[in-house]
């Protein structure tokens, strides 16, 4: 019979191959998943950005009557601020480029996402995700009503599932623990899935779940890293399939910008941490300081990640000497968990 102590730390106790005993490692196991550690020199965030208000004139300097540089016209504009200045009339600017203020009722400021995916230490056995709705509160059984016993979950809640059931309301529900049941309208999902036919049993890639909204990093067949994104809306797709990034195609920060002159026209500066796979329709992995929509598509074609998750992908696949990496995008489908599940002997993992 296990000590206390090698209960404790079942996982790192071993037989031995010629007796009874166990050889036991009491050091404190590493949980599963992880916030990522903050890098120290991450500029995403001593940046500050702004969108521009439609048709804002840019002066040379600050003061209403500085000479008008340009009008920005209409569209959905970003730009990095680089100071405020007040004026002899004790009116605030914004200084946008070197030589260009904008006024302060004419620039809103950007607030990033809070929102940060995980370090997967060591292979998940079963799927998890994330609370994408604002507050619910779980049921106690697939299609039952809320059962306010337990408490809410909020946006941005992490969770294991641990049996997947199709309620009467035609809905699948996930067991997540503790008695409480979930609808899927209500999150985002991530599983282990199989290397893509061509990527190597070495290769770094991630894939782009455009269903669950989602992003799983891999080393070979062992996932590391895992975090929502937004996708492209409908009226412009990100599509599916299997691509590469290049060294020739990856930017600390970018300019982007398309569609001038119609109604869905944006520029927007600095995007961080770019890395374009789909070239011949532009579209790249990036961080989006711009919105906190993850979880939802939300985008003009391209995969957006919060600011310091694209900049944890950036530098994993940079840093260990993969800049050349592989992106699968491809859509699943919720009905893959009851592969996974027996309703005999539902899984519970590991």
């Amino acid at each position: 019979m296990l000590s206390s102590a090698a209960e404790a730390f079942g996982p790192y106790c071993m037989p031995l191959e010629t007796g009874e005993k166990y050889v036991c490692s009491f050091a404190a196991i590493e949980p599963q998943f992880s916030r990522p550690e903050a890098v120290q020199d991450e500029f995403v965030l001593t940046r500050t950005y702004g969108r521009l208000a439609d048709y804002a004139n840019v002066h040379a300097a600050p003061g209403r009557d500085s000479e008008i540089v340009r009008n920005v016209g209409d569209g959905f504009l970003y730009v990095t601020t680089q100071g405020m200045f007040q004026d002899g009339n004790g009116e605030w600017w914004h200084m946008i480029n070197l030589g260009e203020y904008v006024h302060r009722d004419d620039i809103k400021m950007a607030e990033q996402s809070t929102f940060r995916g995980v370090e997967v230490n060591y292979q998940p056995t079963r799927p998890f995700g994330w609370v994408v709705v604002r507050n619910f509160t779980p049921s106690t059984g697939p299609g039952l009503e809320p059962d306010e016993r337990f408490d809410e979950m909020l946006r941005y809640d992490f969770f294991e599932v641990y049996n997947a059931v199709e309620g009467d309301d035609g809905w699948i529900w996930y067991d997540v623990g503790d008695g409480r049941w979930i609808n899927q309208q209500y999150v985002s999902l991530v599983d282990v899935d199989e290397r893509p036919e061509g990527v190597g049993p070495n290769d770094f890639w991630t894939e782009v779940d455009l269903y669950e909204q989602t992003l799983a990093a891999y080393e070979g067949d062992t996932m590391v890293f895992a975090t929502l994104i937004s996708s492209g809306l409908n009226r412009w797709p990100t599509y599916e399939g299997l691509f590469q990034v290049d060294t020739e195609n990856r930017f600390e920060e970018a300019k982007m910008g398309g569609a001038e002159g119609r109604v869905d026209y944006y520029y927007v500066e600095d995007v961080p941490h770019s890395m374009y796979f789909d070239l011949r329709n532009e579209i790249a992995l990036h961080g989006a300081y711009w919105h906190d929509r993850f979880g939802y598509k939300h985008s003009h074609g391209c995969v957006n990640m919060p600011v310091q998750d694209s900049e944890w992908i950036f530098n994993w696949s940079e840093d260990r000497g993969q800049e050349d990496f592989w992106v699968y995008v491809w859509e699943s489908s919720p009905s893959q968990y009851f592969e996974r599940y027996d309703p005999e002997d539902p899984f519970v993992g590991a």
